[in-house]
C-alpha cells in the first residue's frame, strides 16, 4: 500500500496513528500545502477529492477520505468494535467529528497556522470559532466524565479518529484545555497506546 499523507492535517495523522498502532507500515508521499509533490499527486490522480490522505491499495484502488481510510485499515481489528450498536456509535462519533467537531477545532488552528489562510483569520472569525470550539469540547467532556474511551470499555476507531485534531487544540488552535480534564486523561491514554507515534513521526 501506498499512503499519501500531509504531513500537518490531523486527518492524515489520524491514518498514519492507526497504521503505527497496528504495526503495519507502508510507503508514503507527502505532500505538504505548497509543496510540488502535491500539485504531482493531483496531476497524476492520486488524489480523487484533491486533497489527502488517500491510500493507494496494491490493486490500483485509491481510498480517499480519512474515515473511510480508518474503516479499511481497521477492518478485522479491536478497533472496531464486535458489537453492531457499537459499531455504530464509533461510526456516529467519527461523523460528528468530520461535521461538526474538524470544522471548528482543525479551522481553527489552521487559520492560526498556514499563511495562506491568514486572510480569513480575522479577529470575529477566530472569535466566533474559539465559542463554538469550547462548546464542542465541552460535549466530549461530559462524555468521557467517569469514562476511559469514547465506545465501551476499549480503545476504537472513535478514539483515533477524535485524537488527531484534540490532541493539538490547545497549541495550535487556541482552546483553553484545562477547562477539560476527562480530554487530558483521555488524550494522555491515547497517548500510552502500545505503538502510538507523535504527529511529527514517519
Amino acid at each position: 500500500m501506498h499512503l499519501y499523507s500531509m504531513p500537518s492535517s490531523g486527518n492524515s495523522y489520524k491514518v498514519r496513528l492507526l497504521l503505527a498502532l497496528l504495526g503495519q507500515s507502508v510507503d508514503m508521499t507527502d505532500v505538504e500545502y505548497g509543496w510540488p509533490a502535491l500539485e504531482r499527486a493531483k496531476a497524476e490522480g492520486a488524489l480523487p477529492f484533491g486533497k489527502a490522505p488517500v491510500l493507494a491499495l496494491d490493486d490500483g484502488t485509491l481510498l480517499p477520505e480519512s474515515n473511510a481510510i480508518l474503516m479499511y485499515l481497521g477492518h478485522g481489528t479491536a478497533f472496531i468494535p464486535a458489537s453492531p450498536t457499537a459499531q455504530a456509535q464509533t461510526l456516529g462519533w467519527m461523523f460528528w467529528e468530520q461535521n461538526q467537531h474538524e470544522g471548528v477545532i482543525a479551522v481553527r488552528a489552521a487559520l492560526r497556522t498556514y499563511p495562506h489562510r491568514a486572510a480569513q483569520a480575522t479577529p470575529e472569525r477566530l472569535a466566533q470559532l474559539l465559542d463554538a470550539g469550547h462548546d464542542l469540547l465541552a460535549v466530549m467532556e461530559r462524555h468521557l466524565d467517569g469514562r476511559d474511551w469514547l465506545v465501551g470499555n476499549d480503545p476504537t476507531l472513535a478514539d483515533i479518529c477524535l485524537y488527531a485534531y484534540t490532541h493539538s487544540a490547545g497549541p495550535k488552535g487556541g482552546f483553553d484545555m484545562g477547562r477539560y480534564p476527562a480530554i487530558g486523561a483521555w488524550l494522555d491514554r491515547v497517548a500510552a497506546l502500545p505503538g502510538f507515534a507523535p504527529m511529527g513521526a514517519q
